[in-house]
């Protein structure tokens, strides 16, 4: 059977249809299990014990990611734009260090060839786009960039003068030896993670502390409200999971027709089959 291109895109990159998401399911699960040998192969008595069985698993998981890889550059219309994209090198780096170890097989590039293997674990970035919400999120985010850059921006500000104020209330003799030291002091206070090393002394300096940290906890909360507001607007906009069959682009709206990236048609390929099928009969 003749394997369609068309139709092992529609596959690997289309999560709406049923062998889509089985698809994604089970790169997903795969993802997990290879990642899951890479940690369990770094502890010493494991590694000791099933060093041979976890190198085989590592070798299968890297054939099929391989296959797969191969698979997705095969079916895409533009093969080097995937293969430069963010998710392509991610898909590149996770197999390549398992080839890369056939180069240095002496004892003594052991230590070379176990730090290129910890690079496995950049599969599991890969998981990212079989994640539907992930799209949401991205979008949501970027939105709100501009407002959580100013609120990170006066919480900096806020967090100098506080450094500054605690400088002179509490002086080198309690600690606070320089302003950016009570910076650092009031970074760890504001943020709730309160580390112990310097602590104010005076009655006045632990009442200043009371008042930052319960700051703290409202400070917190404000980047949360802005990302859901904005996750919010991002999912009402979003509905179309059609991936473009040009470019592999994915986050068009409801409405779209044409791909927002490269401006190829999103249902050309469904529409000319059907063309084709009516003009057959």
């Amino acid at each position: 059977m003749r394997l369609n291109k068309d139709q092992v895109r529609t596959v690997i990159f289309e999560a709406h249809t049923p062998a889509g998401k089985a698809f994604d399911v089970g790169l997903i699960i795969c993802i997990l299990l290879s990642v899951l040998a890479v940690m369990l192969d770094s502890v010493g008595a494991i590694h000791a014990r099933y060093g041979t069985l976890l190198y085989g698993v590592e070798w299968f998981f890297t054939l099929l990611f391989t296959l797969e890889y191969g698979l997705r550059l095969w079916c895409i219309q533009h093969t080097a734009a995937y293969a430069r994209s963010f998710f392509g090198i991610i898909d590149l780096v996770g197999i390549i260090p398992t080839y890369l170890s056939v180069l240095f097989p002496g004892t003594q590039y052991l230590l070379v060839v176990r730090v290129l293997r910890v690079l496995r674990v950049f599969r599991v970035l890969r998981m990212v786009r079989y994640v539907g919400e992930a799209r949401l999120l991205s979008q949501a985010l970027r939105a709100s960039k501009r407002k959580i850059v100013v609120f990170v921006s006066t919480v900096a500000a806020l967090m100098v003068v506080f450094g500054s104020l605690m400088y002179l209330i509490e002086g080198e003799a309690n600690g606070f030896t320089s302003i950016p030291r009570s910076i650092y002091w009031a970074v760890i206070t504001m943020t709730t993670v309160g580390y112990g090393d310097i602590t104010p002394q005076t009655p006045l300096g632990q009442a200043f502390a009371s008042i930052v940290m319960i700051m703290g906890y409202g400070i917190i909360a404000v980047p949360t409200g802005i990302v859901t507001l904005e996750l919010s607007e991002a999912a009402r906009q979003s509905a179309n999971t059609r991936t473009c069959p040009e470019c592999s682009a994915e986050g068009h709206t409801r409405e779209a027709t044409y791909c927002w990236r490269c401006g190829g048609h999103l249902y050309r390929r469904g529409a000319e089959a059907s063309q084709d099928a009516g003009s057959s009969s």
